[in-house]
């Protein structure tokens, strides 16, 4: 059983930063693509970044040059490194990635959420 969690939310000031992390365990052969995404009260989930097992990523336009992903493939690994934070950047952060639990299967797994609440 794969699961993906994630950590490092919290409250900040608007201008502050935040890591989140997450971490994939359980029986993973790969990981493929890896994501972010948030969802803020009263909205829709967004995606937020993706970064490829190669490290080439993409950035929502409202994130790009503040918040910056990285990931550690040995370790199936993803953090996040949010910067310059704003009010609106307050949401429930969740990862996801495409797992491969075998080398000719691709699966997709979820983690359950981080809070990030940016006020004075």
């Amino acid at each position: 059983q794969v699961q993906l969690v994630e950590s490092g939310g919290g409250l900040v000031q608007p201008g502050g930063s935040l890591i989140l992390s997450c971490a994939a365990s359980g029986r993973i052969f790969g990981v493929n693509a890896m994501h972010w995404s948030r969802q803020a009260p009263g909205k829709q989930r967004e995606w937020v970044v993706s970064i490829t097992e190669d490290g080439n990523a993409n950035y929502l336009a409202s994130v790009l040059g503040r918040f910056t992903v990285s990931r550690d493939n040995a370790k199936h690994t993803m953090s996040l490194q949010m910067d310059s934070l704003k009010p609106e950047d307050t949401a429930v952060y969740y990862c996801n990635a495409n797992i491969r639990p075998r080398w000719n299967r691709v699966e997709d797994y979820w983690g359950h959420g981080t809070q990030v609440t940016v006020s004075s």
